[in-house]
């Protein structure tokens, strides 16, 4: 009987490789695994209602852990979901460009600073002592800072012992961020 047994497989069924399960398997899209689930689910509800075999969700599950896990395959570049590139719209349909016009005012408010010119032997520019009077802030005294700035003056107008005003300007070298506003009172 073990002859017939032996001679019965190799005639009737031969090693193809459509009929191995592991080469199907992979080609089944992403998405169908999910509705796998939800078919279970449904089934697993009729399970509940029907308490006449408890057996039954135990066999399938048994062959689900044995077997391995499938993985998910990338998809090939081609059948990947294409992303579009913006639309642009027409100009015709496009809103123009408004113009507004730039306020009179420079920007922000620009700090004034009175002093007496200290140095004026450099070409266009000042050296202008300020002396900075406040109080502490928690101790009350009043403190004297003197601070030196350099300023540009474009006529060489201002000579030592002048009290000018200087203004906050953009950098003009490295240390010139003032230029000379006005001569307040020209030195004795």
């Amino acid at each position: 009987m073990s002859e017939t047994e032996n001679e019965t497989p190799e005639t009737d069924e031969t090693p193809t490789p459509a009929a191995e399960e592991p080469t199907t398997t992979p080609e089944v899209p992403a998405a169908e695994p999910e509705e796998a689930d939800a078919a279970q689910a449904p089934a697993d509800d009729a399970v509940a209602e029907a308490p006449a075999e408890p057996e039954a969700p135990a066999e399938p599950a048994a062959p689900a852990v044995s077997q391995p896990k499938k993985k998910r395959k990338r998809l090939p570049r081609a059948l990947r979901p294409q992303k579009g590139r913006r639309q642009r719209t027409p100009a015709t349909e496009r809103r123009p460009i408004s113009r507004e016009p730039k306020p009179e005012h420079e920007r922000g408010r620009t700090q004034e600073r009175r002093g007496v010119v200290v140095s004026d032997a450099m070409d266009k520019t000042i050296v202008v002592k300020v002396d900075l009077i406040k109080s502490h802030p928690r101790y009350k005294k009043v403190i004297r800072r003197t601070v030196k700035f350099h300023a540009h003056d474009e006529q060489n107008a201002a000579h030592v012992g002048d009290v000018v005003r200087i203004v906050e300007t953009r950098p003009l070298s490295k240390t010139k961020r003032w230029r000379l506003a006005e001569v307040v009172e020209v030195a004795k």
